[in-house]
Parts: structure tokens; sequence; C-alpha cells
């Protein structure tokens, strides 16, 4: 065969007696390459050069262009002798190409009724070689080029209690922005880290509240009121006979009453009252811990802060790696896929001028095809990674990033394993974090102990108070009854004070207080157990990040020894197959082993990067204090303790 193949078309088979089975043999060859299942025509290429090995008489006559060049045609099917007949061998098998004819006519069977379960597209057209679907037009303006360059001074984020309205959610130009610039954003805008500002805020204002019981507390006191009652009298026994003298004697004595008198009347009054009242704990054993307690809140929140500072410029680095990775896997599978239609017009101009079988033009189509899918994964792989860093620098709704700086390797890790253990144990902020709050527990704890202690508080009040009180609409009855008492309108103010001191002490409460003091020690020992863990996990990171990011370097090195080597047998390769010294199949090959040298080489410059990013969120020094402010740092040589 041609190009170094092997293969045979029916019509140029001999037709002989030997060679009946042979012929219906190439028949199923050729026949059963339907354009929609592409799978098929591998198989059964395949299965003719298998054919061209076990039946020469097969291919006594081969068609113009299935030869190699140099070669001549034979020129009568009497050159090969005539194959015997079929015969069963001991086994239970076939002789001859019996039993190859039925193994072909069973797996051709079987092929059909596979291809008979994919439904036919609706007005399918022939096959066309050289067409490639188009790519979706929602993908190619994800994957728009950087038209702008961002400006970090400019970039303001959504509020945060409101929803993108349509207009914001159109796309607009697609803006380029370095690493460093990114994490400038990030730092600014992030979400996250502007909730744990407030967070350590919150914690402040509550360290500011717990010093207030150090102070007394002073109290304004008013009231007033208004109403309005109605009184009945009656004397059923008056104290005329009692003896009082003649004040108490009918028929002129001021507080005479007689037997049966009564009367009736309404009063209105008006009171009100203001003051001032003073309180001072001069024995409060609970004041320190509350204290103490709200200070280790203030340091846990800060470490928090400054742990969630790693962790995004971590995340902000491994997305701007990726979104550079996603960048050059498009390249290299754009340009994998015009070298495939280059080679792809090769072999179908060939395949017409008869040098090449069919078998290669539909497997260079099956190829292109195969790495068109590749390219289209890889644009929604970096449209993807433009939103992921978008959504990490908590960029507006139209803008979508790009990535500005070339693919630049990073130098190698300057500490050795056990330096670097050292030093991400050293001020750890999530270690200083649960170290914090397990100090918390601990005063809170004792604050809740310190209830079961006497207190005694010092107070003093003191303020004015006046009223006023109208009597109307007074009626007598029987004699009358009271009216010594009865006055139509009152006025009365004064003023109070008092000082002294209150002792209060817990005696019994069922153990509540214990209980909940209890609780609180358990919850300090379960954040030791954390600490362990915590500490044993940023072990783990970093050696794990440590490995890696010596294996990417050795990767690199051979990935790089293997793109040279790749690109030099690809170039050897190709052009022997353009002076028909090597076949399409070793081209394939060769140029699926080029991709793959450039993806490797890729993946190990990307890890090593990425290896070096998450070694330097473990020892890189941040600030505890949201006030300060965060340079981004990309190197260990470029950080300075704060």
């Amino acid at each position: 065969m041609g190009r170094g193949g092997h293969g045979c078309r029916s019509h140029g088979l001999h037709k002989g007696p030997a060679g009946a089975h042979a012929a219906t043999a190439g028949s199923l060859l050729v026949s059963c390459i339907p354009g929609r299942l592409l799978v098929r025509a591998y198989v059964f290429g395949w299965l003719g050069v298998l054919a061209s090995f076990l039946s020469p008489i097969a291919c006594a006559q081969v068609q113009p262009g299935s030869i190699g060049r140099g070669q001549r045609l034979p020129q009568a099917p009497s050159e090969f002798p005539p194959r015997p007949a079929a015969q069963v061998v001991p086994g239970g098998g076939l002789a001859g190409t019996a039993g190859l004819e039925r193994s072909w006519q069973e797996l051709d069977h079987q092929l059909r009724a596979l291809d008979g379960l994919i439904p036919a597209e609706p007005g399918a057209k022939a096959l066309d070689l050289r067409a490639l679907p188009p790519v979706p037009q929602l993908l190619l303006e994800a994957n728009a080029p950087a038209s702008v360059q961002l400006n970090p001074a400019k970039v303001v984020p959504a509020a945060p209690l409101t929803l993108p309205s349509p207009s914001s959610l159109q796309a607009g130009p697609v803006q380029s922005v370095t690493l460093e610039q990114a994490l400038a954003i990030a730092f600014a805008n992030s979400a996250t880290l502007q909730a744990q500002r407030e967070q350590v805020a919150a914690s402040l204002a509550q360290l500011r509240a717990s010093q207030g019981l150090y102070w007394p507390t002073l109290n304004a006191i008013a009231g007033g009121s208004s109403g309005q009652s109605g009184s009945s009298l009656y004397a059923p026994v008056g104290n005329t006979g009692l003896g009082f003298g003649p004040n108490f004697a009918l028929p002129s004595g001021a507080f005479a009453v007689p037997t049966g008198g009564g009367a009736y009347l309404n009063t209105y009054s008006t009171s009100g009252s203001a003051g001032l009242q003073l309180t001072y704990a001069l024995l409060d054993f609970a004041r320190n811990p509350a204290v103490q307690a709200a200070r280790a809140q203030l340091d846990s929140a800060r470490n928090t802060y400054a742990s969630q500072l790693r962790t995004l410029q971590l995340q902000v680095s491994e997305a701007y790696f990726q979104l550079q990775q996603a960048d050059q896997t498009v390249r290299i599978n754009q340009a994998t896929l015009a070298n495939d239609l280059v080679i792809l017009a090769e072999s179908l101009d060939l395949q017409r001028a008869g040098l090449v079988p069919r078998l290669n033009g539909l497997r260079r189509s099956a190829i292109s095809a195969s790495n068109q899918e590749t390219l289209i994964q890889s644009l929604a792989d970096r449209a993807v990674a433009r939103r992921q860093l978008a959504v990490l620098l908590n960029l507006p709704p139209q803008i979508t990033p790009a990535a500005r700086d070339p693919i630049r390797l990073l130098a190698r890790w300057p500490l050795n394993l056990e330096e670097s253990l050292l030093a991400a144990y050293r001020g750890n902020p999530e270690l200083e974090t649960i170290l914090a709050t397990r100090d918390a527990l601990l005063r809170q704890r004792d604050g809740i102990a310190a209830g079961l202690l006497p207190k005694l508080s010092l107070f003093a009040a003191g303020g004015f108070s006046a009223s006023s009180t109208s009597t109307f609409d007074v009626t007598a009855s029987g004699g009358g009854c009271c009216g010594a008492t009865v006055i139509p309108m009152l006025n009365q103010s004064g003023y109070d004070w008092s000082v002294g001191l209150t002792l209060q002490w817990l005696l019994f409460d069922g153990g509540s207080t214990a209980n909940q003091s209890e609780a609180l020690a358990r919850r300090a020992a379960a954040s030791s157990q954390t600490y362990a863990a915590e500490r044993n996990a940023i072990r783990l990171r970093l050696e794990t990040a440590f490995f890696n990011h010596e294996a990417s370097l050795a990767k690199l090195a051979a990935a790089r020894r293997g793109v040279s080597a790749a690109l030099e047998a690809f170039r050897d390769v190709k052009l022997r197959y353009q002076t028909g010294l090597s076949s399409e199949v070793d081209l394939s090959d060769t140029q699926r082993q080029l991709v793959t040298s450039l993806l490797q080489r890729l993946n190990a410059t990307v890890g090593v990067n990425i290896s070096y990013a998450r070694l330097l969120r473990e020892l890189l020094p941040v600030p505890r204090d949201p006030a300060s402010l965060v340079q981004p740092r990309l190197s260990l040589d470029a950080v300075t303790p704060f």
C-alpha cells in the first residue's frame, strides 16, 4: 500500500473460485463505512490491514493509489496459486478464508446494530470531510481578546444588597489586568475580606463596651402622670356623739358628720418627677474576665483577617495562573487544529490522485473533529477561568478580565523543607486565631464563675417631684360628709435623695452557673485539639506544596526535553510523509505526542508557579489590622515582617 499502508478494494479482488470468499470480505470492507459512524471506518481499516497479511489472494489485484511508489501492479490472477476450500480443523475451527469471512460478517452485523441505535440526524447531508461545525457565537464573545487595560482606580464593585440589572449584565469590552493589579483589586474589593473587616470593627466595639464596666453608670430618671377619679362618701354612723368637743357637735361643728351623711365628688390630678441615679460597682469579680475575653475575641478576629488575606492572595494567584494556562491551552489547540486542516487537505488531495486509500482522509477528518472538540472545550474553560477571576476580584458584572502578564516561571523556593516548616509555624495567623479563641473561652469561663462571688455596688439617687389635684362636682346628701377634707385645688412639690451600698451574693442557682463554666472549659479543651489538627494540616499543606514544587521543576526539565524531541520528530515525519516514506498513522502519532509534550510543559510550568504560591501562602507576613495598607507580594524575597 502507498505510504506504508495496506488495504484492498472489492472491485479489484480476484474473482476466481478460490478467491470468492475474499471477494465477499473485500465488499464488506468497502460497504461497511457509513459517513456518520467514523469508528467503523477505523475498525475496518485495521481489518483491511489484517486481511492483507492473512489473505494475499484477496489483495491480488490492487487499485492505483493503493500501492507504494516504485512498485508494479500484478498483471494476472494466475500469479497466485488457487486457495483450497475451507476445511474443519481439529478443535472445531474453519480453515482458509471461511472463518475470517464469518468473523467479518458477525462484526459487520454487530456494528450495523450499534449504528442503528444512534438516530439519524434530520436533514443530514453527505459527509464533507473538510467542513468543520461553527463555534457558538456566545463562546467566541466570551473569549474575545482584551481591547483595553483595566484601571484599578476606576473599579467600583456593585452595592452589596443589590442585584444586577439587565443592562449591567451585558458584556462590555474585555479588559486585561496584571497579577499585581488583580491582587490589589481583590484586597480592596473582596466581599469576604470586607465582611471580615466589619467583624474586626465589631470585636473592637465589643472590647470598648466591656472596658466601660470600670466606670460608674449615671441614669437620668423622669416620669409624669395625669388622671381623674370619682368618689362617693357615706357615713352610716356619725361622729357627733364621740364627745370630742364643739367642733364635732351639730349644728355648727366644723368636723361634725351626722349619721347617714354622704357626698359625691370628682378629682383630677397631675404629677411629675425627675432625678439622677448613680451606680458604681466597687467590687465585681466578673469585670476583668469580661474585658480579657473581649480582647481575646478581637485578637481572634484580627488573625482571621490576616488568614483571609493569605487565602485570598492564594486564590487570586491560582485563578490568574489557571487563566494563563487556559490561554496557552487555547493557543496550542488552535495551532493543532490549523495543522490538522493542512494535513487533511493534503490527504484528500492525495486520495483524489489515487496515492493513498480513503481511510487516510477519514482518519484525518476524525482527528480534526476530535481536536476541534478539544479546542471548543478549551474555549469554554478559558471563559470560565475569566469569570472565576472576576468573582474573586468582585468586579462589576459587565467587566470581563483577561491575563495581561505572559507566563513567567517563578524561581525555585529559597528555603528547604525544615526551614519552611519552622517559618510557617512562627506567627501563623491560623494558629494564633485558635489560641485567641481558646483564651476567650477561658476568660468567659472565669466571668461565669465570678457570678458565684459577692458583688458590692454603690448607689446614689436624688430628684424632685410636683403634683396638682383639683376637686369638682361636689354633691352633699343626708347632711353632708367629710367636708373638712375636701379641697377644690391643691398643689404639692418636693425633693428627695438617697445614698447606699448594695451587696449581691448568689447562694444557690441549681448548678446553672457551675455547669455553664464547665461547658466553656470543655470548649476550651476542644480548641486545643483543633490547634493540633490545624498544626498538622499546615504541615501537610506545606509539604504537599513543597514536594509538588520540586516535582514540577523536575517535570518541567523533562517536558522541555520532550518538546524539543517531539518537535524535531514532527518535522521529520512530516517531511517523510510528504515524500511517501511514512504513513499517515505515523504522522498522527507524532503530532499527538507533540501536543502532549507541549501541554505537559505548560502544566509543569503552571504547576511550579501554583506550588510556589501555595508555599508563599503559608509564610507570607500580612497585617492584622484592617486599617494597614496591604501590598501584593509575589515572592518570598520581597516580604518584610510587619
